[in-house]
């Protein structure tokens, strides 16, 4: 059986930091594609950052150079480091596995852009 389970979140003031986990079971970690996604209320699902089994790592929207996603293949675990926090950071956050041939995005996290996600865990900061 396949488990993503998030762990991190909580809330922080602007310009604070927090690292998430993500720990994986169930599939070879080192071979898996891995991405964070975010959801806002109102908002669409957005990915935030993937990274490939050879380690190339993808930033999108404006979390380059805040953010950073590392994995460790002993640990079969994925983290995201967030610096400089800001308010419309604020979304669950959710780990996933697995790019699928014809995967594709949705409104919603989770999507078929992934094969596998974790429950989500929320991220809320303060101004």
């Amino acid at each position: 059986e396949v488990q993503l389970v998030e762990s991190g979140g909580g809330s922080v003031r602007a310009g604070g930091s927090l690292k998430l986990s993500c720990t994986t079971s169930g599939f070879t970690f080192d071979a898996t594609d891995m991405a964070w996604f975010r959801q806002a209320p109102s908002n669409e699902c957005e990915m935030v950052t993937k990274t490939f089994s050879d380690g190339e790592t993808f930033y999108f929207g404006d979390v380059k150079g805040r953010f950073t996603i590392s994995r460790d293949n002993a640990k079969n675990t994925i983290y995201l480091q967030m610096n400089n926090l800001q308010p419309h950071d604020t979304a669950v956050y959710y780990c996933a596995a697995d790019r699928p041939e014809g995967g594709f995005h949705t409104w919603t996290c989770p999507s078929p852009a992934y094969k596998y996600w974790g429950q989500g865990t929320q991220v809320t900061v303060s101004s």
